[in-house]
């Protein structure tokens, strides 16, 4: 049997992806708008999706599709309720880019809590070269040993984490569910790992559950001069009360990887904050050239796996 399989979103994997062993119809586009999705996926029975979103009328209108294979690990951007009423198959990508991931989340904390961003600036500035001194004392500097790290999410990325910051001399703790009465062992309640933390990580993915955990409420339950870091999903912080935090001195700084919406508009708060103690990165926290050719053969076995009868990987 030769099988029919369509990429949405080719670039948005800018490597190679291995040659299937199975007879195939491949094709591939660059981007898909909503608008295309049916005309993409043709006749195919295996798509592949990395962000190209698949509702519920989508899946409906693909008679033939069997599979969906995730170019990520993020699922939200499929309606899998759908598929498992449709018999459509789901795979996702796990643990690929647990440790470059990890790095980008300890690079983002290490620089402000050293205020790299706000001295750049100084020294863009020329302050520094009107010092009356040999130095420059601008922004204040932290050490990341004993300090307190809190991680909100306990799966891989979240334990690569942990253990960099242990290796630097941090206070490692994991936070409970939001709304959680009791916290299981090794965990701690939400309200108080966010009052105890001198840097908070977000690492858990975006549901209705966690849409919007962090907000306003949130941001003043943290340490004065705390920072956040997320390298999850956008959603899962309110941003206009993230930079009004910033802005009023209740945080130390801020480093996200995502934004609520990718690409964002040119408005978006975070975008516009141009603030010295707030890094934002282009969500590439996953992309180094080693995680994504580990995605793009996870990714190609996922598929070898299914058309062989097999389950891997499978969300459905």
């Amino acid at each position: 049997m030769t099988h029919h399989v369509v990429f949405l979103d080719r670039d948005s994997l800018p490597v190679p992806v291995p040659v299937f062993s199975f007879p195939a119809r491949y094709r591939e586009y660059p981007a898909t708008l909503p608008e295309q999705i049916v005309d993409h996926v043709g006749e195919a029975d295996i798509v592949i999706s990395n962000k190209v979103p698949l509702p519920r009328e989508i899946i409906a209108a693909l008679p033939n599709l069997k599979l969906i294979a995730i170019a990520a690990t993020g699922y939200n951007h499929v309606d899998l309720e759908a598929c498992r009423e449709r018999g459509v198959a789901v795979c996702n990508i796990r643990h690929y880019g647990d440790h470059t991931v990890a790095e980008h989340a300890f690079t983002l904390m290490m620089a402000l809590m050293k205020n790299l961003p706000a001295y750049q600036r100084d020294v863009a500035a020329d302050v520094w070269s009107q010092a009356k001194q040999f130095c420059h004392f601008g922004a204040p500097i932290r050490e990341l040993r004993g300090a307190t790290l809190a991680i909100i999410g306990s799966g891989g990325i979240g334990q690569q984490l942990a253990a960099m910051a242990r290796a630097f001399g941090m206070e490692v703790i994991f936070a409970e569910r939001k709304g959680v009465p009791l916290a299981r062992e090794g965990r701690v309640l939400f309200d108080e790992a966010l009052a105890q933390a001198d840097v908070v990580s977000l690492h858990c993915p975006l549901t209705e559950a966690t849409r919007g955990m962090i907000a306003q409420a949130e941001l003043m339950a943290m340490k004065p001069g705390a920072i956040l870091i997320n390298t999850a999903r956008g959603g899962l912080v309110d941003e206009a009360d993230l930079v009004a935090a910033l802005k009023y001195g209740m945080l130390g700084g801020a480093g996200f990887d995502v934004l609520s919406a990718e690409p964002p508009s040119p408005d978006n708060p975070l975008l516009k904050a141009r603030l010295p103690n707030l890094i934002v990165t282009p969500h590439v926290g996953w992309a180094s050239g080693e995680a994504m050719r580990r995605l793009a053969a996870q990714l190609a076995a996922n598929i070898e796996v299914f058309v062989a009868g097999g389950s891997v990987n499978r969300l459905v």
